[in-house]
C-alpha cells in the first residue's frame, strides 16, 4: 500500500467525534440544504428524498433540509413538513434508508416568519415580532416576491409556535430521526426575535437583548422535551448580512455572545456556527470570526460557509471546531467523505437545478462505491 495514502492523523475530518451523545465515523457534516423536491400539495417528502439522503450517508452527520414545523411556518416553495402523519411517514421511508446504509440524521426545523408570504398562507399576513417588513424574498409558486410588512404576533401565537416546534421535535422522533435541529439563522422567525432592527417589541420577546433571545431559548426547552436528552442543536449565523435589517454590527454580535453563553445552561448537543461570508471564491475562511463564539460555548461546534477539504482541517487542527458542515459540495458530490479521504477535486453542481424539482440535479450525480445503487433501488428510471 502506497505510504501516500491519507490516515485519520493526516486529515482531521476523518476522526471520529461525539456530538452530544451522537456517534459520528467522521466530522464530515451535510449542512441543510433546501432543494424544493416535495412538489405535491400535502408538501410530503417522497422516494427522491431517500434517495438523495441515502447516497449521502457516509457523511459523518446528516441535518436535513430545513423542515416546516407547521403550516403557518411556511415561506417556501415545494419544501417538506413534519406537522402531518403523511409527513411522517415519508421521512420515515427517509431515516430507515439512512440508518440501512449506516448514517446517522437529524432534522433541521423551520419557520419563516415574517419572511414568507400571504401566496403561502391562503392571503393572510404572516406573522414576525412586530409589524416591519424584513425587506426580503419569499420563494412562491409564481417565483421570488418581495416580502410584505407582517402582522405583530400575539403572545398566544408565540405560544402556539413554541408548541408547534415541541410537537415537530414529537414527530421527528417518531419518524426516526437522531435528534433535531433549530434553524434560528437567516431572515427568518428567530432571528427576526433576535434582531433589534425588526423586533420592537415591549413585552417579554422584546426590549432588550434578554427578551430578544428569549424565544429561541423557550424554543430551545420545548424541543428538548421529547428527547429526553441532549439530542437539540442549534444553528445560528451572528455575520449574517442581508439588506437593511441584517447587518453583522457590534450590537448584534454582541447579542449573540450572550446568547451562546447562555445555551451553556440548556440542553443543547451541538452549536452550528455559520460564519463571516467570503469576499472572494478562493479566500480562506475567516477562523477568528469563529473563535470568538468557540470560546464562549462549552459543547461541540459545527463550523459552516466556505469550507473546503483544506479548510476544513485547519480549522479542526486548531480546536476551533469539532466538526465542519458543508453545503454546495455535498449537492454534486453524495461521496464527499470518499473524495475528502482520496483528496479528490469534488465535483462543482448546477444551481440551475437547485430548486428545479425531480431527479435531475438532486440525484443523479455520480457516486462510487457500494452506494452507486441506491438512486437505482428506490426511484425507477434515475
Amino acid at each position: 500500500m502506497s505510504s501516500t495514502l491519507p490516515t485519520t492523523a493526516d486529515q482531521p475530518l476523518l476522526r471520529r467525534a461525539d456530538l452530544g451523545g451522537l456517534s459520528l465515523p467522521n466530522r464530515v457534516v451535510m449542512a441543510p440544504l433546501t432543494r424544493g423536491r416535495a412538489a405535491n400539495a400535502a408538501l410530503v417528502p417522497t422516494e427522491l428524498h431517500a434517495a438523495y439522503y441515502g447516497q449521502r450517508a457516509t457523511a459523518g452527520l446528516i441535518i436535513t433540509e430545513g423542515t416546516w414545523v407547521s403550516e403557518r411556518a411556511v415561506g417556501f416553495v415545494h419544501v417538506p413538513g413534519i406537522y402531518r402523519e403523511d409527513q411522517i411517514a415519508g421521512w420515515r421511508r427517509v431515516t430507515d434508508v439512512v440508518h440501512a446504509l449506516g448514517g446517522r440524521i437529524v432534522l433541521q426545523l423551520w419557520h419563516t416568519g415574517a419572511a414568507s408570504h400571504p401566496d403561502h398562507l391562503g392571503g393572510e399576513l404572516p406573522g414576525g415580532p412586530s409589524a416591519v417588513n424584513p425587506r426580503t424574498r419569499s420563494f412562491t409558486a409564481g417565483g421570488f416576491k418581495e416580502t410584505v410588512t407582517p402582522r405583530e404576533m400575539t403572545t398566544a401565537d408565540i405560544a402556539a409556535t413554541v408548541a408547534d416546534f415541541r410537537a415537530a421535535a414529537e414527530n421527528a422522533r417518531r419518524a426516526g430521526f437522531d435528534g433535531v435541529e433549530i434553524g434560528a439563522l437567516g431572515a427568518f422567525l428567530i432571528a427576526q426575535f433576535l434582531n433589534p432592527r425588526l423586533n420592537r417589541r415591549t413585552d417579554a420577546y422584546g426590549g432588550d437583548r434578554t427578551g430578544r433571545r428569549r424565544l429561541l431559548l423557550d424554543i430551545v426547552d420545548a424541543v428538548a422535551e421529547p428527547w429526553h436528552g441532549r439530542c437539540v442543536g442549534v444553528r445560528l449565523a451572528p455575520y449574517w448580512n442581508e439588506g437593511e435589517h441584517f447587518r453583522a454590527d457590534e450590537e448584534t454580535l454582541a447579542d449573540h455572545d450572550a446568547l451562546v453563553t447562555e445555551l451553556n445552561d440548556r440542553p443543547v448537543a451541538y452549536l452550528h456556527l455559520r460564519g463571516r461570508d467570503r469576499t472572494t471564491a478562493d479566500e480562506a475562511p475567516d477562523l477568528a470570526a469563529l473563535a470568538r463564539y468557540r470560546r464562549r460555548f462549552d459543547g461541540p461546534l459545527i463550523a459552516n460557509n466556505g469550507f473546503d477539504r483544506e479548510s476544513g482541517n485547519a480549522v479542526l487542527d486548531a480546536g476551533i471546531a469539532d466538526a465542519v458542515s458543508f453545503g454546495t459540495h455535498f449537492i454534486a458530490n453524495p461521496d464527499l467523505v470518499t473524495r475528502f479521504a482520496l483528496r479528490q477535486e469534488p465535483a462543482v453542481g448546477d444551481p440551475a437545478t437547485y430548486y428545479t424539482g425531480g431527479a435531475g440535479g438532486y440525484v443523479d450525480y455520480a457516486l462510487s462505491g457500494s452506494g452507486a445503487g441506491v438512486a437505482d433501488a428506490l426511484v425507477p428510471g434515475v
